[in-house]
């Protein structure tokens, strides 16, 4: 029987890392690439709480969870939600950037756990028995429609905090106030959510989070 496992742990992902506050972090995209690139009929899910948000709370902190399947064998991972010290956040303070930050985190963990860089978490920096292998520089294989769901989900989920409407045409209305408000301060440019890099989104989110925080301040001074 095909071993899958022993080939996910033998690639070489020393070159994808980067380091931060002395952890070491493989990139979510490129790890997701090399998995469809050896299994093409991989699957990853990001499991929703009753209220279909991305994470899940105690009513103190929040955490995710998710699961990728390789070869019908499905490995869960969950993770906190955290800030750039690694520490919890607590749930009143948490943004869909922070969830988003934490999904690509928890996933890349449950990718570890088919064999993909994990021993990176075992503190070593080449696999056993590795041999340097050339890497593919783009990352095939990422799901652009399930992005896509993804991101709007995650934007209509912080939307929701900040108006505290669940209402679908409420939403719809504040994030298209929102998109108005950041395209002229230049913030956004109508780019479709998809096709955002990482670093767009991110800039996205922050976008919208600082329109409903001017937005609520302004509110209160009238």
């Amino acid at each position: 029987m095909d071993n899958y496992f022993a080939k996910l742990n033998a690639v070489n992902v020393r070159d994808k890392t980067e380091k931060k506050n002395g952890l070491t972090y493989l990139s979510w995209a490129w790890a997701w690439g090399e998995v469809k690139k050896l299994h093409p009929d991989a699957t990853y899910t990001i499991y929703e709480n009753a209220d279909g948000w991305f994470y899940h709370t105690d009513g103190k902190t929040c955490w995710v969870k998710t699961g990728l399947t390789v070869q019908g064998i499905e490995h869960i991972e969950y993770l906190p939600v955290m800030d750039y010290r690694n520490q919890s956040i607590p749930t009143d303070k948490v943004t869909s950037f922070d969830v988003n930050k934490a999904i690509q985190r928890s996933l890349t963990k449950a990718a570890a756990r088919h064999g993909l860089g994990l021993y990176i978490y075992a503190g070593e920096d080449l696999p056993e028995g590795a041999e340097v292998t050339p890497m593919s520089k783009k990352a095939p294989g990422i799901d652009t429609q399930q992005l896509k769901l993804t991101r709007m989900k995650l934007i209509a989920a912080d939307v929701q905090k900040y108006t505290g409407s669940k209402d679908k045409a409420a939403i719809r209305d504040g994030i298209e106030t929102a998109e108005a408000w950041m395209e002229a301060q230049g913030a956004f440019t109508g780019k479709a959510y998809e096709a955002m890099t990482e670093e767009e989104f991110a800039g996205y989110l922050k976008g919208l989070h600082d329109f409903f925080v001017q937005d609520n301040e302004q509110a209160r001074a009238l």
